[in-house]
C-alpha cells in the first residue's frame, strides 16, 4: 500500500514556522537545523525546508515560500516506477539510490512535485 511519507513546506523564516507548527499546532520537533526541520505528525512526517536556500541537488529546490511539496512512500520505487512510466506521468526524477533510499520524483498535473521513496 502507498502512504503519504512525508509534506514538505517551503517557508520564508525557520524559526518562525517552527514556531508555529511546533507550539501552535503542538507537532513535536524531531530533527531541527536553519534549513530544515521535521516535525512529527503520527504516520507522516511534516518537513519544513528554508525556501531558495533548502539545500537538496533537486530540480525543485528553490522553491518559494508558501509552495507544498509532497511525497509518498510505496514498498518498490522501482516497480511503481515502471506503473507510472506506463500511465504516462511526467518523471521529473526517475529512481536514484540515495543515502536514505532509492527516490524519484514525478509531476502532478499541475506541475507539483510527488515524490516517491521507499520503505527503507
Amino acid at each position: 500500500m502507498n502512504t503519504f511519507g512525508y509534506v514538505i513546506v517551503f517557508v520564508s523564516d525557520m524559526d518562525k514556522s517552527v514556531a508555529f507548527y511546533r507550539d501552535v499546532l503542538g507537532f513535536p520537533v524531531r530533527h531541527q537545523s536553519s534549513k530544515w526541520t521535521e516535525l512529527d505528525t503520527g504516520q507522516t512526517t511534516l518537513a519544513l525546508h528554508l525556501a531558495e536556500a533548502s539545500g537538496h541537488a533537486h530540480a525543485h529546490a528553490a522553491m518559494p515560500a508558501g509552495h507544498c511539496h509532497v511525497g509518498l512512500t510505496v514498498p518498490d520505487v522501482d516497480a511503481f516506477h515502471q506503473e507510472m512510466v506506463a500511465k504516462r506521468v511526467k518523471c521529473l526524477q526517475p529512481p536514484k539510490k540515495e543515502d536514505f533510499g532509492t527516490l524519484a520524483i514525478y509531476a502532478d498535473p499541475d506541475g507539483l512535485p510527488v515524490s516517491v521513496s521507499d520503505a527503507t
